[in-house]
């Protein structure tokens, strides 16, 4: 196969079953553990790290926007990516149920530019009233012999109750899959889609597309913020943010399966995408696929769940195991 035209997300340069081992080597070094009051709750798949304060639990994340960046920069428009920085770290908060309270960004240059930090300053703020979010501080680094551009990333802190601590413990067969649209690409297998994509112009429009190519990939990530409503008002089993990996996120609830027989429609960028000759197992295996957040609940939950989420609906039901997609065209089993 021609590495100019790569057709998985591994060839493009990102190996998620690589980061997985990294990750356990790192985290296979880590055996000092606080005591008393702030001791870590260790939850395997957990999407933040959890700390007991006795009545209360603490939850922090941090994450990035990614090669997003590099389209941003190719657009001139760096307006948005502030609010994919924030909306990575929130949505893996109300992924467990915690309620997100503060945030800190760092962002590294090649060289400080102050107009490209005040546009990135714009979404952070947005993102973080969408989010209700206060951001208490950051920092920011000139990295000439690191950083070619810059790189954004954040943290946040979140709180919660233990009773409204999601696990996916709660997880049994016959559980309602529910599906919440995304509003795009998000801030995942933009490495990919990238290289894929090099041949055509940021700038014109393809398709069924209503945007530029470039507009489409910089659509910002969606803040599912109404997840705190849900979890506080509706009997919750699990909570998923779909991000690198796609539906193999769904891995980190459960030992048990997951049938969507009916998934949402992925957007237009995806179709493009899919269209330079990925299969549609690693399109799942990688995007969110028009799906970027998922809610587990009882079937007898699922009508007053999706009347709370705009566009929310059923997409399929907990299985013994594996993770099976189907709908009129294809099927195809993403984990056994």
């Amino acid at each position: 196969m021609n590495s100019q035209h790569p057709h998985t997300y591994a060839e493009s340069g990102v190996n998620i079953l690589m980061e997985e081992e990294a990750i356990r080597a790192l985290k296979s070094h880590f055996k000092a553990k606080k005591k008393g009051r702030g001791s870590p709750i260790n939850i395997d798949g957990a999407y933040a790290g959890l700390l007991d304060m006795g009545d209360f639990i603490i939850g922090i994340t941090t994450d990035g926007v990614g090669s997003k960046v590099l389209v941003a920069t190719e657009m001139g428009n760096w307006r948005t990516i502030g609010i994919d920085c924030m909306a990575m770290n929130v949505n893996d908060l109300y992924a467990m149920g915690l309620e997100p309270i503060a945030f800190v960004d760092y962002l590294a240059m090649e060289s400080i530019e102050p107009s490209i930090a005040d546009q990135i300053g714009q979404g952070l703020a947005k993102g973080a009233k969408i989010a209700n979010v206060s951001i208490v501080g950051g920092e920011t680094a000139s990295l000439p012999d690191i950083i070619r551009g810059f790189d954004l990333a954040g943290s946040c802190i979140g709180i919660a109750t233990k009773e409204q601590l999601v696990t996916g413990h709660k997880i049994e067969e016959g559980d309602a899959i529910i599906g919440i649209p995304s509003s795009g690409i998000h801030s995942n297998g933009l490495t990919l889609a990238r290289k894929l994509l090099a041949k055509y112009s940021l700038h014109a429009r393809y398709g069924s597309m209503q945007r530029t190519l470039g507009e489409e990939l910089l659509v910002p990530t969606r803040i599912y913020a109404e997840v705190l409503d849900i979890n506080k008002n509706c009997e919750v089993h699990g909570l998923a943010h779909i991000t690198g990996g796609g539906l193999l996120n769904l891995k980190r609830l459960t030992r048990l399966g997951f049938d969507l027989s009916d998934p949402l429609t992925p957007q237009a960028i995806f179709k493009m995408i899919q269209a330079e000759g990925v299969e549609v197992e690693e399109m799942y295996k990688t995007f969110n696929m028009g799906m970027g957040f998922a809610i587990i609940a009882p079937e007898s939950e699922a009508t007053r769940i999706k009347s709370l989420s705009d566009g929310a609906r059923q997409v399929g039901t907990i299985s013994r195991r594996g993770i099976r997609v189907q709908n009129e065209e294809f099927q195809v089993e993403i984990a056994k």
